[in-house]
């Protein structure tokens, strides 16, 4: 673990040493794929254990949507957890409190939306030290992570977890890259472009591929991407994540500070101690989830507005919605009867390729 550390440390200074230019951008880019392959290393030991997580970090999915918390120690996370949810987490004003990954459900808008208080990340997490490879793996399985940040020292603190996190494949509210890679048998590397790029070129591109021992692809770039974004590509294990920067304690800071943190993007100013701003901070993790509500009909009913069916934005078609009931429903499925904003005609039939939208109401009709 040591050598694969010391060769991490190696190459992070010789990137700092290089100027960056056009003569170097064939050998940042060959710095860059070794740094990811061995950043991927140093990750996959934690990944093949069979019970590596942890006590506390195995913890169930649950609800809807999963929403991580992640900060330094004593930030508020665990104050944030028991006010939103209810649920008990050891709250003091020295470090580490929380030693594990304490879970809480919210009920917002008819969506179940499971709350993970995680412990406090150290600066070296993505390298190991701490508790952070269990902390950063845990986050990967959620659906968004809101990143609490002491509002006394929100842009140093902000800097390092995006770093940490970077560090163990986790993009921040980024797409992922447009761009195809497609490996061949023979042909060597070639390299089309739709746009003008000014990042990569073929001698980048064949460095960063010899190191992957990568000899015969076809790459084809639909925008100026970097060599962080091929890396990615080969790498194929980035999760891209939408994330809100939650700012406790406001309360201690004044009015002009709080206005120059307003220019930050993705930033909610929340003090969790006196409950400020807690539903303007729901709303945000409602519009960054991006999810769907469908309301059910039973036959000769009214339609049910207790208990939505929750999609995804990407997922939402009729069949997700029968899949998402239960799964020998497709079998019986013949057509659906729709009220909403997705359809012209209210009721209107439709099949199950068609795509709903927020707070439809849908009546299955089964074969007979």
């Amino acid at each position: 673990m040591a050598t694969v550390m010391q060769k991490i440390k190696d190459i992070e200074d010789e990137m700092a040493k290089t100027q960056k230019n056009k003569a170097t951008a064939h050998h940042l880019g060959l710095l860059k794929a070794k740094l990811a392959k061995l950043r991927r290393e140093l990750i996959a030991p934690a990944s093949k254990g069979g019970g590596g997580a942890g006590e506390g970090f195995d913890v169930t999915k649950s609800g809807d949507a999963r929403v991580g918390l992640v900060g330094f120690p004593s930030v508020g996370k665990s104050t944030l957890l028991n006010k939103l949810t209810g649920t008990f987490s050891e709250v003091a004003s020295y470090e580490f409190t929380t030693l594990t990954c304490i879970p809480g459900v919210i009920g917002y808008r008819g969506a179940k939306i499971q709350l993970l208080d995680l412990p406090g990340i150290i600066e070296g997490a993505k390298d190991g030290k701490g508790r952070g490879r269990q902390v950063i793996s845990t986050a990967r399985t959620c659906n968004c992570i809101i990143i609490v940040l002491d509002a006394i020292k929100p842009i140093t603190h902000k800097r390092l977890i995006e770093k940490e996190l970077e560090g163990f494949g986790i993009r921040l509210n980024k797409e992922a890259p447009n761009l195809s890679f497609r490996r061949k048998d023979k042909g060597g590397i070639n390299l089309t472009s739709t746009v003008t790029t000014t990042h990569l070129d073929l001698d980048t591109v064949k460095a960063i591929c010899s190191e992957y021992r990568i000899h015969n692809a076809d790459i084809t770039l639909k925008y100026d991407a970097t060599a962080d974004d091929l890396i990615d590509v080969i790498e194929g294990s980035r999760i891209y994540m939408p994330c809100i920067y939650a700012v406790n304690k406001i309360d201690q800071i004044t009015l002009e500070e709080l206005e120059i943190l307003d220019r930050l993007p993705h930033y909610c100013p929340v003090s969790a101690h006196l409950e400020w701003n807690l539903d303007g901070l729901l709303d945000k993790v409602w519009e960054y989830l991006d999810l769907t509500r469908i309301y059910t009909k039973p036959k000769g009913m009214n339609p049910d507005y207790d208990d939505p069916v929750i999609l995804s934005s990407k997922k939402r078609t009729v069949e997700d919605f029968c899949s998402r009931i239960h799964k020998d429903m497709l079998k019986q499925f013949k057509y659906a009867l729709v009220w909403g904003s997705s359809v012209k005609h209210k009721p209107q039939r439709v099949g199950k390729e068609h795509e709903l939208e927020d707070e439809d109401v849908v009546q299955i009709i089964k074969k007979v």
